[in-house]
């Protein structure tokens, strides 16, 4: 069960004028605050693109990092629809909502998850993900003051946005800073928009079974290549192969 002086607490460290990065808080005493096993922040970035600003450690940080692998789960459909997502027992959600992400959520330990639009208006600027590790509705107290955590966090990157723009321009103080650079190295082997490249490698470290910061590793460390090679039916009617050296 939250406390309201935990939160109060919370709230005022997030309003600080960070020091260092975009949030100072510390994450585990937001997540004890709302009675949830973890929380995460990320924020979009275009492109199809999002990047993870804030979170605990453990299964809050396994789970985003899954989600923006696999391209789906509460986190992008709260990027798309800009409106809440709340799944207070994963294992009811049918199969074929998030059918890559289900299994390996739950074998990561997350049974519920609760997703909130860092938004103005209809502009959704990020998320903010709460996780259980039982099942079970988040109680409206504590999901009133989520919302509270949520918007504070909104007013924290509108008021830091020319740092923030300033990060994910110079990128390398990104958590997923590598995917960035590896996205680019794809887009030039293999002829085609950033966003393309980004589906490409999240595909291949799908198929390899891997997280999408490891695959992209190989790919700046030049151990996997992306190439054209010619034509076949699908996407511009090109081929895009990966290959190891």
């Amino acid at each position: 069960m939250s406390s309201r002086g935990d939160l109060a607490a919370v709230v005022e460290t997030l309003r600080l004028a960070p020091s260092g990065g975009l949030i100072d808080a510390d994450p585990a005493d937001c997540a004890l605050s709302l009675g949830v096993d973890g929380v995460a922040v990320s924020a979009l970035m275009g492109e199809g693109a999002s990047e993870l600003l804030w979170a605990t450690s453990g299964a809050s940080t396994v789970l985003e990092d899954l989600q923006y692998t696999l391209g789906e789960g509460p986190g992008p459909d709260v990027a798309n629809s800009c409106a809440a997502v709340l799944v207070p027992d994963l294992t009811k959600v049918p199969a074929d909502r998030w059918p890559a992400l289900l299994p390996q959520a739950l074998r990561a330990g997350v049974e519920a998850v609760f997703c909130l639009p860092l938004h103005i208006g209809g502009a959704c600027l990020g998320t903010l993900t709460l996780q259980c590790a039982a099942a079970g509705p988040l109680p409206e107290r504590d999901l009133a003051d989520a919302w509270i955590v949520a918007n504070t966090l909104t007013s924290v990157l509108v008021r830091n946005a020319e740092r923030w723009t300033a990060t994910a321009e110079d990128g390398s103080d990104l958590y997923r800073a590598v995917v960035h650079q590896a996205a680019g190295m794809i887009s030039v082997q293999a002829e085609v928009s950033l966003a393309e490249a980004l589906l490409l490698l999240r595909a291949h470290a799908f198929r390899q079974g891997t997280p999408v910061v490891r695959a992209a590793e190989d790919v700046v460390a030049r151990r996997v290549h992306f190439r054209n090679d010619g034509d076949e039916p699908g996407a511009s009617g090109r081929r895009r192969d990966c290959t190891r050296p």
